[in-house]
């Protein structure tokens, strides 16, 4: 499986815009006004929720396919809060076709992330 191309970021106008580059896309990042920016595109975190959310749906369909399970759709919301000073991501998945229960809950499997800092030893 290819493992995507180089991402380029680089600062733009404003407080807290920049500029995504990735192969021929280019894409903007900022923040809202009500935090200091000029909406010229989504929050950093908003890429997070839209990055799980393509690829909770892409690996859902492949996965489906390869099983050759009756799956005609996904849909993933992916909402965000902060909880206790932590980025809490929600995934909702729903799954639209003929499936059973077991392969239902086949398809809706987990993601964990754990973030913890660095001993500085680790990166010289």
């Amino acid at each position: 499986m290819d493992h995507g191309r180089e991402v380029r970021v680089e600062t733009a106008e404003g407080a807290f815009g920049q500029t995504v580059t990735i192969g021929p896309h280019q894409l903007k990042g900022d923040e809202p006004p009500a935090s200091g920016g000029t909406d010229q595109g989504p929050m950093p975190y908003e890429y997070l929720g839209a990055a799980l959310g393509c690829c909770t749906s892409m690996t859902i369909k492949v996965y489906s396919d390869r099983k050759g399970w009756k799956l005609t759709s996904v849909r993933v919301l992916v909402t965000q809060d902060v909880v206790d000073g932590a980025h809490v991501f929600r995934r909702t998945i729903e799954l639209t076709g003929e499936l059973s229960d077991e392969e239902r809950a086949r398809l809706s499997g987990t993601i964990r992330i754990e973030s913890a800092l660095a001993d500085p030893k680790l990166f010289p």
